[in-house]
């Protein structure tokens, strides 16, 4: 038999061995679980409650919301997601702190029993004294319970306050957006779109884009021109990507409903026509599509395309101009290629310049040549007359010369009497008077 003294009325009372068992059992399982799981279930239940309750009117709230704040609402839900995390991770923090008091007290018993089974007068004293720690732990594993669901509730109204001013700023601005496009004209609509994202580049282009040209296409000389053109140089001012911007919107009360794809074509022949190596469409068209839901590539309907939402505005020009960047060097070797070639054609037409000129200088020269040569040619003639003539004079003077060779005295005094005389007595030899 085992006297137990009550700590608190200080009854004495007699229970035996099995009693003194179902007591220790009673106050292991029976109070402690009952009250632990009752205060686990309470605080499962008014959690689950509580986030069932949000989810819902997030869920509605995202259901009214407008396209361009699917992201917003998604952080909601993210964190709501995370605050469940958070509330389950304190039930199961409890439960664990729980359990291990009970642990604890389970230990402690079992060494009373221990101690019972070697010293009966003991008994007494260390029934008391477990009954004491039993007590003061179940007290502090139940205060730090209250504890935990306290500052649950606290995170929890929060959160709630959070989320309820966070939902309650976001549909103001989807009312105030509707309200804004409702009392926009078509043509009013467009225009903002592009005074969106004209903003938008020009509060990051000195830190992002600092050699970046962007602006509004004002040649319409080819018939047709695009809303934006954006185009980005390296340090030695080689340009190495140029993008064609179209940007489209519509109230939402049009009746007629247009689609991306009506744009694409004259987006495509606008890009070749100013010489741009990217297309990009921005978009408000479509909004319910689940195509046109971020950055989408159509480039099998039209070469370097994309549909992009004015959210993703700015990171399509990061995302092609990162790509771009790697092209620099080749595209800088291609541009001095290019210099290289417009200086050979620069050299072949001044060669050609210079062939022209020349071949008129030969053609003055030649005419004149081929006029010397005529006159040469009719001098020559001229001279073969004069020589025909000269050789003809010196024939005759050739047959004189032999005339005068061949005349002698005989031959002149041949037939004249007189003359025969008069040289005879020439050549007879001279007298004694002579002397």
């Amino acid at each position: 038999m085992n006297e137990i003294k009550c700590p608190h009325c200080g009854t004495v009372f007699t229970i035996d061995e099995a009693e003194y068992a179902s007591l220790v059992e009673q106050v292991r399982t029976a109070e402690f679980e009952k009250e632990l799981h009752a205060r686990l279930a309470e605080a499962e239940k008014a959690k689950k409650a509580e986030i069932e309750l949000a989810e819902a009117k997030v869920a509605q709230k995202a259901q009214q919301a407008a396209a361009q704040k699917d992201a917003e609402i998604q952080r909601l839900k993210n964190e709501i997601e995370g605050a469940s995390t958070a509330e389950a991770l304190a039930v199961a923090k409890a439960a664990e702190e729980a359990q291990r008091a009970a642990a604890v007290k389970d230990a402690e018993i079992q060494r009373l029993k221990s101690e019972l089974a070697i010293a009966d007068t003991s008994q007494q004293l260390a029934v008391t004294q477990a009954v004491s720690v039993v007590t003061e732990k179940l007290g502090d594993a139940e205060s730090k319970l209250a504890l935990q669901q306290a500052e649950q509730k606290v995170t929890e109204a929060a959160l709630k306050e959070s989320h309820s001013k966070e939902i309650a700023l976001l549909q103001e601005q989807v009312e105030q957006y509707r309200d804004f496009k409702a009392k926009q004209s078509v043509k009013l609509l467009g225009e903002s779109l592009e005074q969106h994202c004209e903003t938008e580049f020009n509060r990051v282009r000195a830190m992002a884009f600092p050699n970046a040209d962007f602006g509004k296409d004002n040649d319409a000389s080819t018939g047709s021109k695009g809303d934006y053109i954006f185009r980005d140089f390296n340090e030695d001012g080689v340009e190495y990507i140029s993008i064609m911007f179209d940007m489209k919107n519509e109230a939402d009360t049009s009746s007629t409903k247009k689609k991306n794809t009506d744009f694409l074509a004259k987006l495509d022949r606008d890009r070749r026509e100013k010489r741009c190596e990217y297309a990009v469409l921005v978009s408000m068209l479509e909004e319910d599509s689940e195509l046109y839901t971020g950055i989408t590539d159509v480039s099998h309907m039209y070469p370097k395309m994309f549909v992009v939402r004015p959210q993703f505005f700015l990171a399509i020009i990061a995302l092609l101009r990162g790509a771009a960047q790697e092209t620099i060097v080749v595209k800088a070797e291609l541009e001095q290629i290019k210099k290289q070639n417009i200086d050979i054609t620069n050299f072949e037409v001044e060669l050609e310049d210079f062939k022209s000129a020349f071949g008129r200088n030969y053609d003055l020269a030649k005419r004149k040549f081929d006029t010397a040569i005529d006159d040469i040619d009719k001098a020559i003639e001229r001279l073969q007359k004069v020589k025909e003539g000269l050789l003809g004079s010196g024939n005759n003077l050739r047959l004189a010369n032999d005339k005068a060779t061949a005349l002698t005295v005989k031959k002149l005094t041949r037939g004249n009497e007189t003359m025969k005389a008069k040289f005879a007595e020439l050549d007879a030899p001279a007298g004694p008077d002579a002397a």
